[in-house]
């Protein structure tokens, strides 16, 4: 495993906070709502993972109370990062569309986005990083 790994516990803690978000601009069809999701996933793809404020919280309040996360517990950086960059793209679109009045348009990238971020954060499986493994299995070396 490389230096830059995750505790897939967290990434599942954020992922249920980003789901409750998502649910909530679903809801609210609110722009704002997404805009602020997409801020925050823009952050954490293009910059790094530190920066999500729910990755911290996990970090200060939850970690410190469960075990020591085992080696099957840890991920890669790399494959999450990459689907922070999908939310992304999911979250401009539903803004944009939210903002526009294309609300359906918004409803339906809203919607893909939230079912990714609740597959990940009930059942640990990760969309984006699978995608990503994929994309690494066939694209060309670089």
């Amino acid at each position: 495993m490389s230096v830059s790994t995750l505790d897939t516990r967290g990434v599942r803690f954020t992922a249920a906070i980003t789901s409750a978000i998502l649910a909530l601009g679903l809801v609210t069809t609110s722009w704002r709502v997404m805009a602020a999701q997409m801020v925050l996933f823009g952050l954490c793809a293009f910059i790094g993972l530190q920066l999500n404020p729910w990755g911290v919280l996990y970090r200060k309040a939850v970690r410190p109370k469960l075990a020591p996360p085992t080696e099957a517990q840890r991920e890669e950086s790399a494959p999450v990062r990459f689907s922070q960059g999908v939310g992304f793209a999911f979250t401009l679109v539903a803004t944009v569309g939210y903002a526009a009045g294309w609300i359906t348009l918004g409803v339906v990238a809203n919607a893909l986005a939230l079912v990714a971020a609740l597959l990940n954060a009930v059942f640990g499986y990760c969309l984006g990083c699978q995608m990503y493994l994929l994309i690494r299995r066939f694209a060309p070396a670089a």
